[in-house]
């Protein structure tokens, strides 16, 4: 098995099919997304086009053996966010099910890292459902420091799911001024 990550700027042959698959397939699993189910080919679909037409969103599609089955997307700051403008959020981070347990998720995460280094960002910032037990443990091995609890982040299945917050420094604030 092959794994490669990549930015995404267009999709091309079967990538925007194999990425709604991909997302489908996850949402089943419970990763989250913000749906309970899969809303639809044609709403994942606009979804994943939007994203490669915002120029604030960069894109991260991760490959097994040529097929994009996971992605992480890093949110740069709008230019009214001057205060801020130090750090970015990554959202949107999964590995399809069937294409798990091969270092996508991991390899996403640190290709992620190294495209907001190289934009110029100091910190990451994230938000993750307190079930995403691997998500969790992949964060906090990687250096992610939890720094708060939402008990009403998101509703699922009929209940209030907690959802955790986490940043990481890239480099020392003080670089900054």
């Amino acid at each position: 098995m092959t794994i490669k990550v990549e930015r995404v700027s267009e999709f091309k042959h079967s990538d925007l099919a194999d990425l709604v698959q991909a997302t489908e397939d996850a949402i089943r699993e419970g990763i989250g997304f913000n749906w309970v189910l899969p809303p639809g080919r044609d709403v994942l679909e606009t979804y994943w086009k939007g994203v490669l037409v915002v120029p604030q969103r960069v894109l991260l599609g991760g490959r097994l053996d040529g097929t994009l089955a996971a992605s992480i997307q890093l949110i740069k700051p709008g230019v009214t966010k001057e205060t801020s403008s130090f750090s970015a959020t990554l959202e949107a981070h999964f590995v399809a099910p069937w294409a798990r347990g091969h270092g996508l998720a991991k390899s996403l995460l640190e290709a992620a890292e190294r495209q907001a280094r190289a934009d110029g960002f100091s910190v990451l910032k994230l938000s993750v459902r307190e079930t995403q037990e691997a998500a969790i443990q992949l964060y906090e091995e990687n250096g992610y420091i939890h720094w708060g609890t939402l008990p009403t982040y998101e509703f699922v299945s009929a209940k209030m799911v907690p959802g955790k917050f986490y940043y990481k420094n890239l480099e020392p604030i003080t670089t900054l001024v």
